[in-house]
């Protein structure tokens, strides 16, 4: 009795977390049109136990769905036709599975290619006998090293046999899909200025089943620098590669991150083919197996990324991520003028806390307070701003006595603002973290970032924010609401900066320059999604949104105005989500900074 009471109970917590999750991918608002939506995300979410990852930690789901999205090629032919020459150093592999390495190979559905092997002084006459096997066929060529000099150089070595205009890069115990270079060729042939390609990946597992998908972004170079997601399968001009004179010995372990970086000094013409193409093999020694297995990897990654700022002459220190092995940048910046802007209207005690919080746990304190005061009508609001004016000289209120426009009312305060930088906050939030504004700044200031957003906990530490997804829950929906305040989230993107389509203006930093490039906030969008279409605006402009979710605040939405409920306010947000899709169009139908797959 009791084990059938205690199963009734954990469903019951579920269903109420489900709902929970559900309803908050709605943004608290269910109008007749969002109904069904929020439904089925209800029985999503309860069939997945509320994993955005749950294909990466559920094996059988992951071997389901790679069944259900099997897909017949009707292949077509191509005007371009690469030579694209594999690059696959070799040590002491084992027979079956550097057989079964090299068979994915000779087995490409795009023929134009060739196979160049190094084998590094391997002392396994199997790997040996193997390799004077293929050597047979006249798509492979190998050269023998006459002492080990580790992966870079037989790496190099493989490279000087190649004769084709793009390199693959494949480990010795690996596979790839049958298609792969076919699906590189065809991006290639769509965009021939591409100079260099990567897919998503999985892992085969000690038994060889598949297992662990990793569903990457498009080209997210702030992600990059937390971790080099791009790995495998990457194709590169090999132009480029010869001319940064292949790989470097001192960075053996994490060369082909080293390779990238270098690669990325040269071009930005990087593109991502959003499909498994690459089995990345699980074994005792390998990263795939356990990373602690290689912290020598670690440690040359990290020395790659400090070689990268010093070469660009970014002043930047490279920090060991506490949570997760990935990094964390901290950039210097010249301590420029912040203007924080915080629209208000009453809720006296609520606005207390974050301008307490303002004052009393940030460390940087070049700012001002640029206090929006829309309509405010009880004395204790009017004493607490009078306070506040006279206790500070960079408090200002500016006050507005319109109808409730977020955007216009953002707008006009950055009119007044004096401050090189703009940071939108809501009266809701509190700081608890001190260094916070130093680091936002850091990445604010680099050239190619526009948005800047942190991660928010809801009051019971809760996510309630770390990034926007395209698609997700609607329009646009907030990610892993409401996963653990110490939960990593799918790989680490709840503990380390990430690039995303959209970070949300309850706390979002931005150059005073870029947010005028793009003419602000749309005064369309009166409540809802202006922040979203502000981010999609930046991302127009050539620049990308970074979410720093190692750093954290806590945000106590809709505390200050209500939920979403009332008809009026129902129908405003369909005017305003039916806004944005026209306005949008085809730019809302896929994120490129979070594949749909880990939804």
């Amino acid at each position: 009795m009791k084990k059938i009471i205690s199963k009734i109970e954990k469903f019951i917590r579920l269903v109420k977390k489900s709902l929970y999750f559900a309803w908050h991918r709605h943004h608290f608002l269910i109008p007749p049109s969002a109904m069904k939506k929020y439904i089925k995300s209800f029985f999503i979410v309860l069939k997945r136990g509320n994993s955005a990852a749950n294909l990466y930690t559920n094996q059988k789901a992951y071997l389901k769905w790679i069944e259900e999205n099997k897909e017949e090629i009707k292949y077509k032919k191509f005007k371009y036709n690469p030579l694209i020459s594999f690059i696959v150093p070799v040590y002491n592999a084992p027979k079956d599975l550097l057989e079964e390495c090299l068979n994915s190979l000779l087995n490409q559905s795009y023929k134009n290619f060739e196979i160049c092997i190094c084998d590094d002084n391997s002392t396994s006459e199997e790997t040996l006998k193997t390799l004077k096997e293929y050597e047979k066929n006249k798509k492979i060529k190998i050269t023998y090293r006459k002492e080990n000099g580790m992966i870079s150089k037989s790496s190099n070595d493989a490279l000087k046999l190649a004769k084709g205009e793009f390199i693959a890069l494949v480990d010795n115990d690996d596979t790839i899909d049958h298609d792969a270079l076919y699906y590189f060729v065809e991006a290639l042939n769509k965009d021939r200025e591409i100079d260099m390609l990567y897919s998503d990946e999985d892992k085969l597992d000690y038994n060889g089943r598949r297992m662990e998908p990793h569903f990457k972004p498009d080209y997210s170079p702030d992600t990059f620098k937390g971790v080099n997601y791009i790995c495998h399968l990457t194709c590169i001009r090999k132009s480029i590669v010869d001319s940064l004179g292949g790989f470097r010995s001192e960075f053996d372990g994490s060369q082909d991150y080293d390779l990238f970086l270098r690669v990325e000094d040269i071009t930005k013409n990087i593109h991502h083919i959003p499909r498994i193409l690459y089995h990345w093999r699980q074994t005792k020694t390998s990263t795939a197996g356990y990373l602690g297995n290689k912290s020598y990897a670690y440690l040359a990654g990290k020395k790659a990324l400090e070689d990268t700022f010093k070469r660009r002459n970014i002043k930047a220190k490279v920090l060991d991520n506490p949570n997760i092995s990935t990094y964390l940048v901290k950039y210097e910046h010249n301590n420029p003028l912040v203007s924080i802007i915080i629209p208000i209207k009453d809720k006296a005690k609520i606005t207390k806390v974050c301008l307490d919080s303002l004052y009393q746990k940030t460390n940087y304190q070049n700012f001002e307070i640029i206090l929006v005061d829309n309509n405010s009508r009880e004395e204790e609001t009017k004493e607490l701003l009078k306070t506040y004016q006279e206790k500070y000289q960079n408090f200002k209120v500016l006050r507005i006595e319109k109808e409730f426009n977020y955007s216009y009312l953002n707008n006009e305060a950055v009119k007044v603002a004096t401050g090189e930088y703009i940071l939108f906050l809501n009266n809701d939030i509190e700081v608890i973290q001190e260094d916070w504004l130093d680091e936002m700044l850091g990445y604010a200031s680099q050239d190619h970032v526009g948005c800047v957003g942190i991660k928010l906990l809801y009051k019971d530490s809760k996510v309630q924010h770390a990034g926007v997804v395209l698609g997700y829950g609607g329009v646009a929906g907030h990610i892993f609401v409401p996963y653990d305040r110490n939960d990593v989230g799918l790989f680490g993107r709840l503990a380390m900066p990430y690039n995303y389509t959209a970070v949300t203006a309850a706390c979002m930093l931005i150059k005073k320059s870029k947010f005028q490039e793009t003419n602000g906030f749309d005064e369309n969008l009166k409540v809802a999604l202006n922040d979203v279409d502000l981010c999609l605006q930046v991302l127009k402009k050539g620049y990308y949104n970074v979410c720093l979710s190692n750093i954290e605040m806590f945000h106590y939405e809709s505390r200050s105005r209500g939920y979403e409920v009332t008809k009026e306010k129902q129908e405003r947000f369909e005017h305003e989500t039916n806004y944005m899709k026209n306005k949008w169009k085809d730019s809302l139908l896929e994120d490129k900074y979070f594949n749909k797959n880990n939804f």
